[in-house]
């Protein structure tokens, strides 16, 4: 007759912890990562930046406003410009539009600051759990 035991401990709590901290982690290098792009697309220069260009800046306050956080339980990251350092005009570079009865191009400077960094994200995700 053979016979055999074995014992079992379950780890699931551990890996999910490390899951969400690896997660965490990450997801802020990425909206530093972004937040850094975006500060550097953003010149400083005396002449406006032509339609479809990023924005350019006089006295570096949008550069300056552009903010990131990130939510541990829900694992999301927000970054771009803190309405209450630089109000509504982020926006209107952005995406285009009227601040202060003045008509804006768009003029982004997030959506690029995302694009150039898309493909860091997958080799940065990739292997984190450890």
């Amino acid at each position: 007759m053979i016979g055999f035991s074995f014992r079992h401990t379950d780890e699931t709590s551990r890996v999910k912890k490390a899951a969400n901290d690896a997660s965490f982690r990450n997801l802020g290098h990425a909206a530093a990562s972004i937040r850094l792009t975006a500060r550097r697309l953003i010149k400083k220069s005396k002449s406006y930046a032509a339609a479809g260009e990023p924005v350019r800046t006089r006295d570096r306050r949008l550069p300056n406003a552009i903010v990131y956080d990130v939510s541990k339980n829900k694992q999301y990251a927000i970054v771009g410009p803190a309405y209450s350092l630089a109000g509504p005009v982020g926006g209107a570079h952005e995406h285009g539009g009227m601040f202060r009865r003045r008509r804006y191009d768009k003029r982004s400077f997030m959506a690029p600051s995302l694009d150039r960094n898309t493909l860091r994200f997958a080799t940065s995700f990739g292997g984190s759990i450890g």
